[in-house]
Parts: C-alpha cells; structure tokens; sequence
C-alpha cells in the first residue's frame, strides 16, 4: 500500500506541473479563454482511454500513471471514464445522470464555494 501511495504521489506531482505548463503556454496563446484547461480535459481524456485499455494487465504501473499522473493533470479524465464505463456496460440512462449530475452539481458547488467565500471576505 504504501508503494502504491509513493507512486500516486510521484505521479500527481508531475502531472500537476505538466497541466501548469500547458496551461500556462495555452493561456499566452489564446489570453481570456481558458484554452488550456480545455486542452488538459481533452488530453487527459485520451490518455486514460488509452491507459483503461494497455494498463490492465499492469497493475503494478497503473497508481503512477492513472491515479497519480493523469489524477495530477487532470481529474476530467476519470470523469470521463466512469462515465465511458457505464456507457460501455449498457447503462446508458446512469452514464447521462451521472454525466449531467456531475456537470451540474460542480456548477452549483464552485458557485456555492464562490458565494460563502465572498461572503466570509465581506
């Protein structure tokens, strides 16, 4: 377990400078737009669709890439797939609740956050 939990880390410490790098290089293309997180979220997404498939047979390697890396870089991509997993499973109905409950749900929440913050700084 605790190789496991080294792994995650160094994992989500390298994935988490290469988002900052992207975005940072995104955000000096396209300035106001955030570009770069769209660029993370699609990214991330391929590469877990990948990982899912060539990293099933190597436990082992999976903490580093899938938690830790891909966790660091960018947590869309684990959205997006459990939402592929229900889908691929025949649970289309849950796939789009759950693709719609997350998407609305995390509007509400980071608005909420927003509001009691500001009202704390108030």
């Amino acid at each position: 377990m605790i190789q496991s939990i080294l792994l995650v880390a160094l994992g989500g410490a390298a994935g988490s400078v290469a988002r900052f790098l992207v975005v940072t290089a995104a955000g000096r293309m396209m300035p106001g737009w955030p570009l770069g997180t769209l660029v993370v979220n699609v990214v991330g997404s391929l590469a877990i669709g990948v990982a899912y498939v060539l990293l099933a047979q190597r436990a082992a390697i999976a903490p580093l890439v899938v938690a830790g890396f891909l966790g660091g870089f960018t947590t869309f991509s684990a959205f997006s797939l459990d939402a592929m997993k229900l889908w691929e499973g025949g649970q289309a109905m849950q796939a789009g609740a759950y693709v719609a409950a997350s998407v609305i749900l995390s509007l509400a929440a980071v608005a909420l956050g927003a509001a009691l913050a500001r009202s704390i700084t108030a």
